[in-house]
């Protein structure tokens, strides 16, 4: 009997920074603004741990063109009742200059619990994330395409590296985020696991011990969602472009699709060591989409714009399927003509050599990540 096709539906959560429109630093986010959107987006919104962040989820789609519908509407709806407040969101994983340790932490059991939990490390979380869920039936089929996906993250990172600032200066990394993050607990590449069974019985290990109270805390890089079911790809950083958002989206939906089909024909993608992808993951992190990454099969490093191709060949079918071929295709432009930390690079070597004083080009740096957010609305 043909094995039925997954709906591989598909949903974006995305965490934005807040900031004052006129001084372009942070700024907390009023109760009255986290109710006119709770009121108006019901559960697709909330507050993130730092009070200067907000979160949105889209709704449960099954097919591109139904996500940048939705999540161009949760966009505006925080743009519009975030300006009432003086303040606008923007969609990086950084901010290019406020400091954390200015910023406070969301009063709430949960974040109250991590503070304390998680003491000095949690309180430099001044970053934001996209995380990309894809329907997947079977919990032992999630696990097994968690396996296999791994190997594409140091891709989907390069293309979507948004933080190359930390604190008024460049970090000289395309995607600084993960160098904060990683120093959370449970974080990185997923560790290969043999089932579902076998990732149930880890997890337990540690909730039997107190350490964690439920799967939720498992904050690798890929995961099977605690709450759906869904393998959900935490490893992006936020877009400041919508489009791009729906790359990276469209881009996993494509892979998992992929490694299905290989599946259905009794095949799979090989499985390298961790450690291996690691040097991907850093080379991803490091230099974005300028260095290249290693191709383990071929045993040389190749250029992004190579291997962009080679995986838009792979998952074309796949593409055609979803009606998401304009979508990945973006991908190419990506790879070629550089990601966010490029951009924003650019922008501030524009504005020092107009005259501008560091400040300033920082400042200029927010300006553009405010038009980028609200270019697509």
């Amino acid at each position: 009997m043909a094995q039925a096709h997954p709906d591989f539906t598909i949903g974006i959560e995305e965490e934005y920074l807040l900031v004052d429109s006129q001084t372009m630093a942070l700024a907390a986010a009023p109760e009255a603004l986290m109710d006119a959107c709770r009121s108006a987006l019901n559960a697709q919104v909330s507050p993130e741990y730092l009070t200067c962040q907000i979160e949105v989820g889209t709704k449960v789609c099954g097919t591109i063109a139904e996500v940048r519908e939705d999540l161009r509407r949760l966009r505006a709806c925080v743009s519009h009742e975030a300006a009432k407040f003086g303040l606008t969101p923007i969609a990086a994983s950084c901010h290019p200059f406020s400091r954390w340790r200015e910023q406070t932490h969301t009063d709430k059991e949960r974040y109250n619990d991590l503070s304390t939990d998680l003491a000095g490390v949690v309180r430099r979380m001044l970053i934001c994330g996209m995380h990309v869920h894809v329907g997947i039936d079977g919990p032992d089929r999630r696990i097994d395409m968690m396996n296999q996906l791994s190997y594409f993250l140091p891709h989907l990172l390069a293309l979507s590296c948004s933080s190359p600032f930390w604190q008024g200066h460049d970090t000289g990394l395309d995607s600084y985020r993960l160098t904060v993050f990683d120093n959370l607990p449970r974080t990185g590449l997923p560790p290969r696991m043999s089932s579902h069974g076998e990732y149930e019985r880890a997890v337990q290990v540690l909730i039997d011990l107190g350490a964690i109270k439920d799967a939720s805390k498992i904050w690798w890089d890929l995961r099977p969602s605690s709450k759906y079911p869904t393998l959900e790809s935490r490893i992006c950083d936020v877009q400041p472009r919508l489009e791009d958002a729906l790359t990276l989206a469209a881009l996993t939906q494509g892979l998992a699709r992929m490694l299905w089909r290989l599946a259905v024909k009794n095949q799979r993608w090989r499985i390298y060591e961790t450690f291996l992808i690691s040097e991907n993951r850093w080379r991803a992190q490091r230099y974005g989409v300028r260095e290249g990454l290693i191709d383990f099969g071929m045993g040389q490093i190749i250029p992004m714009d190579e291997l962009i191709g080679e995986m838009l060949d792979i998952i074309a079918e796949d593409a055609i399927h979803f009606g998401s071929a304009q979508e990945v295709a973006r991908a190419r432009q990506i790879a070629g003509g550089g990601n966010s930390a490029d951009r924003q690079r650019q922008v501030f070597d524009a504005a020092t050599q107009a005259g501008k004083d560091r400040e300033g080009a920082l400042a200029a740096v927010v300006a553009h990540l405010i038009d980028e957010f609200h270019a697509d609305l």
